[in-house]
């Protein structure tokens, strides 16, 4: 008598098998996944061709020999290199939203797309207004606020041209390029000088502000990142500086400047005391993102 067949493995057993690697491999995470499951999880779906959300609906489904084993080379691959998994997959997902994703530009993961999905920022973006996304990377950020606010008009700018490379890509993957214009240029020097017609509502920036000595700290998969990305300077607040130097030119009367520092709260109360900043509740805490007044900068 012929042997039955070995049984497939369901979803979720393969997601379970795929974490238990990875948990034993010490890997670090934080690029789009908060622990070893839940990069499983992405993974995994990946290989089935659904969204990690998705896959949550199809967890006892079969998953077939080839998709398995599709998933176990990606997982030796995460392993081996010590890469972000969204490097490694071409795709990074931020607030349910997918977006291309390569060693050219950082993995999307800002605090501030919260903010932006839930309406938080809603009283700064009048219809018809001008938002602008500083640092703007792949884009993600710039076209989620395009999504979420389908009546303004965003431009993104990046000192990075392979960055802006893959920007361009994600707006015309989500049909944004007649709501989002994409300019070269360091911070401000991408921009037209300053005058009435060419002011923003609101401007968001999740700059490089990691100071240096986190920097010499931070594992593998961040140095896997482009450095002028993260490196913010001796106190992480190097770019900071300029920016907030020149936000007043650039933004309406009534308008307001978004910038995430992630763990350089302190830094920030040492470099600006005169700021009365106000801080914005993302899930990381109440330290992490703050937003200053046009008012308060003039």
């Amino acid at each position: 008598m012929d042997p039955e067949p070995l049984q497939s493995l369901t979803v979720n057993q393969c997601i379970n098998q795929i974490a238990q690697k990875l948990a034993a491999a010490n890997l670090h995470y934080g690029h789009g996944a908060i622990d070893a499951q839940s990069e499983a999880l992405w993974l995994v779906s990946k290989q089935i061709d659904l969204s990690p959300t998705e896959a949550l609906d199809h967890l006892e489904d079969s998953i077939t020999a080839e998709q398995e084993k599709k998933a176990i080379l990606v997982a030796d691959e995460r392993i081996a290199t010590r890469k972000p998994l969204a490097y490694i997959l071409g795709e990074a997902w931020l607030m349910g939203v997918p977006f291309f994703c390569s060693e050219q530009s950082i993995v999307p993961r800002s605090l501030i797309a919260e903010l932006i999905v839930d309406g938080s920022l809603e009283p700064w973006l009048p219809a018809g207004g001008k938002a602008l996304d500083l640092c703007t990377g792949n884009g993600s950020l710039a076209s989620l606020l395009a999504l979420s606010c389908p009546d303004i008009h965003v431009s993104a700018c990046d000192i990075s041209m392979p960055a802006l490379s893959i920007a361009a890509r994600n707006v015309d993957r989500h049909g944004l390029n007649s709501q989002v214009d994409l300019l070269d240029g360091d911070l401000w020097n991408a921009l037209p000088e300053p005058n009435e017609d060419n002011v923003f509502d609101l401007i968001i920036c999740n700059p490089p502000y990691v100071n240096a000595h986190s920097m010499n700290m931070l594992p593998a998969e961040y140095h896997a990142e482009p450095v002028l990305a993260l490196a913010g300077g001796d106190d992480g607040m190097d770019l900071i500086r300029r920016i907030i130097a020149h936000a007043p030119d650039y933004l309406s009367e009534r308008g307001a400047i978004l910038i995430e520092i992630g763990n350089e709260y302190e830094n920030f109360k040492k470099a600006f005391p005169q700021i009365p900043a106000i801080w914005m509740e993302v899930s990381a805490g109440e330290e992490q993102v703050l937003l200053i007044q046009a008012e308060e900068l003039r």
